[in-house]
């Protein structure tokens, strides 16, 4: 990686904290339209107000998001929840799982090599995939090597991944790019899905790197 920058190094000059960073890897495709993509619209606006109530998980946690739809975008790269604004989203097109996993390892590696390079510490990152159907648009070449890359990072702790699926999604698909058993969203609850995301993050910032804590449990979810 290339010598940093003053910009980007001014925010760990600022705030040396460790951090905790999670991406949020979301489905935008068109089967969301309507009453799912509003309420994950709420869902990620209440998880940014979650976290920033805690002082300490504020400056801790970093969140990037990135959507998936016929195309992946990254909405936004990380940022600590003091600088959180939660973006309107909105669905069209196919869903494309695989490649938005592979977005989602490759950012998480840019980011522990800049937290490396700025002298931090950090946690290991989570990636929260929320889908509500089976992947479209990708080559099986695509899916497997995401499925693949991801049981790798798993295995050797570098990353921890939890996948939602909403409504008629497929878990059984699901579960082929997941190392943990995909959860079943109940109803439309993206509320209690992110209030759940936020107590967790807050709960890990306020350990200790590496230390091992019990998560709440996903009321929100059916297996």
């Amino acid at each position: 990686m290339a010598d940093l920058t003053i910009l980007e190094k001014a925010p760990f000059a600022e705030n040396a904290e460790p951090r905790c960073a999670c991406i949020l890897v979301l489905d935008t495709s068109g089967s969301m339209q309507g009453a799912p993509i509003a309420a994950l619209n709420q869902g990620i606006k209440d998880f940014g107000e979650a976290v920033n109530a805690d002082p300490v998980a504020s400056r801790r946690v970093e969140t990037a998001i990135i959507t998936f739809d016929s195309n992946v975008r990254v909405l936004q790269d990380f940022v600590t929840m003091n600088h959180y604004k939660a973006p309107t989203l909105h669905a069209q097109g196919l869903t494309k799982t695989g490649s938005a996993i592979l977005t989602a390892l490759d950012l998480i590696e840019t980011r522990k090599s800049l937290y490396r390079q700025v002298g931090v510490d950090y946690y290991r990152p989570w990636i929260l995939l929320v889908t509500d159907g089976e992947p479209q648009g990708d080559s099986d070449e695509t899916l497997q090597l995401a499925a693949s890359r991801l049981r790798t990072a798993e295995t050797e702790g570098k990353v921890a991944m939890f996948a939602v699926g909403v409504q008629g999604a497929d878990l059984t698909r699901l579960a082929e790019l997941s190392v943990r058993v995909p959860l079943r969203l109940d109803g439309l609850d993206f509320k209690g899905l992110f209030l759940w995301l936020s107590a967790s993050m807050t709960s890990v910032s306020r350990s200790r790197v590496d230390e091992k804590i019990a998560l709440p449990p996903p009321g929100w979810a059916s297996v």
